[in-house]
């Protein structure tokens, strides 16, 4: 049952978590673009993109679902630390705080500064502000990825 616990939490961490980090990834950049362009603007001063909007659009769409889709890797991987257990474990402990904080940076900071840049209510400076705000999250993503691997301290063999 562990196997197939930790390989439904892997798989579901890469097809969950994956394009959420590179579709938040992809806004600001495509922020700033829309924005340099500006609206009705065809000038073909914002790149290859014809319709920077609705590119903002789809990015944000899939952050929003993949987020919640994303709420299954927790869910198992709670049950794979049960049943390895491993639940008292300080690797894990620390994971679960790095997911936690990710899950508020994304929920808290990342989709709302996403929302306000697509409804329009947000500038250059909330795109730059973004990028950085979405590094943190992806970082904190690496930093879960890398603990799951390493697992200082586990007994389990690895």
């Amino acid at each position: 049952m562990t196997k197939f616990l930790l390989s439904v939490h892997v798989i579901a961490a890469i097809l969950a978590i994956g394009p959420v980090a590179v579709a938040a990834s992809m806004f600001p950049p495509a922020a700033r673009r829309a924005l340099a362009t500006g609206p009705g603007d065809d000038s073909g001063h914002g790149g290859d993109d014809p319709d920077p909007t609705g590119t903002l659009r789809l990015l944000h769409r899939i952050c929003r679902v993949y987020a919640v889709v994303g709420v299954v890797v927790p869910v198992f991987g709670f049950a794979t630390a049960s049943e390895m257990g491993v639940l008292g474990s300080a690797w894990l402990i620390v994971s679960i705080l790095l997911t936690t904080l990710a899950a508020l940076v994304l929920a808290a900071l990342v989709l709302p500064a996403q929302s306000a840049l697509l409804d329009g209510s947000a500038g250059a400076e909330r795109a730059a502000r973004l990028g950085m705000v979405t590094g943190l999250f992806n970082l904190l993503w690496a930093a879960v990825t890398v603990l799951m691997i390493v697992r200082p301290g586990s007994t389990t063999g690895a």
